[in-house]
């Protein structure tokens, strides 16, 4: 028989992970972004009556990760004495104490890292992970790499790091397009892709292309067999991206830059994209999620999340179409477990919840903390 639980505690922490090699998109090589040399995670720690715990996180990959610490400070509070079962309950609570802000960048990212942690306490609960608790499709979900594939790198550092993303299970390569010279684009992906022979690739261009453009390179790879190209244009041109989408065999993925329930709406809305892109800490955690992943099924798009593979891979095995996850392995030193790939494929983990506690190193990088209780 179930008893009502409460929530005694929550602690909210911003830690700093510094890069290894600052990596470059073609955001840097445009002008408009410096190389990024860190990433800055908010951790939400959340403690119940009953003696259950959560874990979850939002990141910031520039600007904004203080601001996504101050605001999660403001409003956490209100979910103290609160049943951590009611997670929707939880989050309108959330959502109206800092309703001032609005429901979309940092406001949602901010709280995320609640959200999240909430779906990992409450799927620990229940003895499962978080993908069989939401209801899984599938366990294992198809994977590629991305974090070999900056432009900061060489084509023959692209390419030797495809090479061991492939050897250690990872089934498809991405990488970074979108430089000033268009022809040196087209000489990479034409080099990758005679490299890796008919292993999946995809493309990104970060935003960094115009119209026209979009057109002109989308046409020049035709030939290549891509698995998509994303974000060929501004983030928030939905009508551009609809009409790549239309005009080109390749598929057009993107998605990732919004933070809204409500901006992906409009992307579905007008049909601009084959693959939709959302990223659960961006879009406001589990709970915002998962409504996307209904409309975009609804839509008949497939599913790409961005980034937080640790998150993701539990949330697209439980999409019905098959999707992908994007691996990195930039988070590696803050938890304690690690994800498994084999066979192209990432494996769901079989720990409850998330499957993933914070490692000691985490806490060294952990820049400030608070603890909240009634």
């Amino acid at each position: 028989m179930y008893t009502a639980d409460t929530i005694t505690e929550v602690t909210l922490s911003t830690a700093t992970l510094p890069l290894t090699t600052p990596i470059s998109d073609a955001k840097v090589f445009t002008g408009r972004q410096k190389p990024m040399s860190e990433v800055v995670f908010l951790f939400a720690e959340i403690k119940s009556e009953q003696g259950y715990e959560g874990l979850g996180f939002s990141y910031s990959k520039r600007a904004g990760g203080p601001a996504q610490y101050a605001h999660a400070k403001e409003v956490a509070d209100v979910l103290i004495g609160k049943d951590p079962n009611d997670i929707a309950k939880n989050y309108v609570s959330l959502l109206w104490a800092g309703a001032s802000v609005g429901r979309s960048g940092v406001a949602t990212q901010a709280l995320a890292a609640l959200d999240i942690a909430l779906y990992d306490l409450k799927s620990k609960r229940a003895g499962l992970p978080l993908a069989k608790f939401l209801g899984a499709h599938r366990d294992s979900v198809r994977t590629y790499n991305t974090s070999g594939g900056f432009l900061n790198a060489s084509i023959e550092e692209v390419k030797a790091a495809a090479s061991r993303s492939i050897e250690s299970g990872i089934g498809g390569i991405k990488i970074k397009v979108g430089l000033p010279d268009t022809a040196e684009d087209i000489r990479r992906v034409n080099a990758v892709r005679e490299h890796i022979g008919d292993v999946p690739l995809m493309v990104d261009a970060n935003q960094q292309w115009d119209r026209s453009t979009a057109l002109r390179m989308g046409r020049a790879f035709e030939d290549l067999d891509l698995v998509w190209i994303e974000e060929p244009l501004d983030a928030y041109d939905a009508e551009g991206h609809a009409r790549l989408t239309q005009a080109l065999d390749t598929p057009i993925a993107t998605g990732e830059m919004l933070s809204s329930v409500a901006e992906h709406k409009n992307l579905i809305a007008k049909r601009a994209c084959d693959i939709i892109q959302p990223d659960a800490p961006r879009v406001g955690g589990i709970t915002n999620f998962m409504q996307l992943l209904t409309l975009a099924d609804e839509a008949g798009l497939d599913l790409a999340p961005h980034f937080a593979m640790e998150i993701h891979v539990h949330l697209a095995a439980c999409y019905p179409r098959e999707p992908w996850v994007e691996h990195f392995d930039w988070l590696d030193p803050l938890f304690n477990e690690s994800l498994e790939t084999e066979g192209g494929r990432m494996l769901i983990p079989n720990r409850p919840g998330l499957g993933f506690s914070l490692s000691d190193q985490a806490r060294a990088w952990t820049t400030e903390t608070v603890t909240i209780r009634g």
